[in-house]
């Protein structure tokens, strides 16, 4: 099977069961990222899927046999390895598929400082080199070390947001038998707020649901438990923790437009007239409050490795996602979905209302959220659904994005995933949903 398939926009993501993603894979890519980044250390993690110590010993085959160190985090969440790689100043790679099911399997990668790597800042190459098979063979192999990195990285989290500042809040956690349960608990040591946990022991085989929070059926037990009354706020993270949902007092999901909304407000408060990066499927409502706040907001296309590279040249202090990932200035541009609960506890603690009303405050649109498709030929499913709407206002900065003036959608390919995903808002919810049932209509006809 060519390893084409595998390599995806901004990171690596296959199956385990078919011969996707393979040890003898990952040690081609190894060798493949110390040619891209060079032989001195490389701090690498990995979830805690069935696959990934195998996957793992074979990078570390590949970087150790091309003359690299590996600083050996152990399981950790994503996020962790993104703040040793820009506290260190080593390239960093971490072993996971996120929301994934138990299938599958992959591998982030960034440049010493947490700079990312995608397919246009050095992915393709790693690509070339595996595809070729070129093993680069140093004369003196690498070595290994192991580094329990947990504390320092609460430490910088701490560092960011002072725990004396997070009142006497209750909060119900959901890490989805992911990676978050390695940190959550030393997190809420350190602070005021008390921790009600659900799902917090790793187990890549996931028993209780997918760690995929953005479904809102993988939320079900998590609104429950917030519905019982007396939380202040409910969490969930995905698979490897470098995504957060929430869930208000009322027990309603929030979405990551209202995050991201609320955070940039209370970044901008404390960095006036700063930079907010925000992708374009995020609701009108983010810029506007950007604005309204006296900042400066910025459009991207949707993808880690793309709004770092943003938040980079731009200088931003926060970008967010309707995704769920949000990514600091103070976090070396990387997403943290434990850093975006510490700030999210803190706005609370701040403010003299709820969640729920608080939200109402940047909620001026209605939304479908994300719909996903599937289709045979993502491409002509597109031209259709363009063609369908000749007077709108087009751009393809990343799938097709439409303005219709009193309703604007997005549909773009997956980069994870072989779907199509749709996002619709508008200031009147019929018109919303007219749109929706108009486009699935229009891909029921491309088939």
């Amino acid at each position: 099977m060519s390893p084409d398939s595998v390599f995806k926009a901004y990171d690596i993501r296959g199956r385990t069961d078919n011969g996707e993603l393979t040890p003898e894979l990952f040690r081609l890519v190894g060798g493949a990222f110390v040619e891209l980044v060079g032989d001195g250390e490389i701090a690498v993690g990995r979830d805690c899927r069935e696959s990934s110590q195998g996957l793992f010993e074979g990078l570390v085959q590949g970087i150790n046999g091309a003359g690299a160190d590996v600083v050996d985090l152990g399981q950790v969440p994503t996020d962790l390895v993104y703040f040793y790689s820009g506290r260190h100043r080593l390239p960093g790679a971490v072993i996971t598929a996120s929301h994934n099911p138990p299938e599958y399997n992959g591998l982030k990668l960034c440049r010493a400082g947490a700079a990312p790597v995608g397919a246009e800042s050095g992915l393709e190459e790693i690509r070339s080199a595996v595809v070729e098979e070129r093993a680069r063979a140093a004369e003196a192999p690498g070595s290994v070390r192991q580094v329990d990195a947990i504390e320092e990285y609460v430490d910088h989290l701490m560092g960011i947001v002072d725990p004396a500042t997070i009142g006497p809040l209750r909060v119900a956690v959901d890490g989805g038998n992911g990676m978050a349960g390695v940190t959550v608990g030393r997190v809420f040591a350190r602070l005021q707020a008390t921790l009600d946990g659900l799902y917090l022991d790793p187990d890549g085989t996931f028993p209780n649901h997918p760690a995929d929070p953005i479904q809102p059926e993988n939320l079900r037990d998590l609104i429950a438990k917030v519905a019982e009354g007396g939380h202040d706020l409910g969490v969930a993270f995905d698979g490897d923790a470098d995504r957060a949902f929430f869930i208000d007092d009322e027990a309603e999901a929030l979405s990551g437009s209202t995050v991201t909304a609320l955070i940039a407000r209370w970044m901008l408060a404390r960095n006036p007239g700063a930079s907010i990066i925000h992708n374009l499927i995020t609701s009108r409502a983010v810029p506007e409050v950007v604005k309204a706040a006296g900042g400066t907001p910025i459009r991207t296309r949707v993808g880690h490795s793309f709004i770092k590279q943003v938040m980079a040249e731009s200088g931003a202090v926060f970008g967010g996602e309707h995704s769920g990932h949000y990514y600091f200035a103070d976090n070396y541009r990387a997403d943290s979905g434990m850093l975006a609960m510490l700030i999210l506890l803190r706005v609370l603690s701040e403010a003299d209302r709820p969640l729920s009303v608080l939200r109402q405050e940047v909620e001026t649109y209605h939304s479908s959220g994300e719909i996903n498709f599937v289709v045979d030929d993502p491409k002509a499913a597109m031209a259709r659904v363009e063609a369908r709407f000749p007077d709108a206002e087009t751009d393809h900065v990343d799938g097709l994005s439409m303005d219709l003036g009193d309703v604007w959608f997005n549909l773009r390919p997956s980069n994870t995933e072989p779907l199509l995903r749709l996002n619709v808002e508008s200031g009147d919810e019929q018109t919303m949903e007219e749109t929706v049932a108009l486009i699935e209509s229009t891909l029921k006809e491309v088939g």
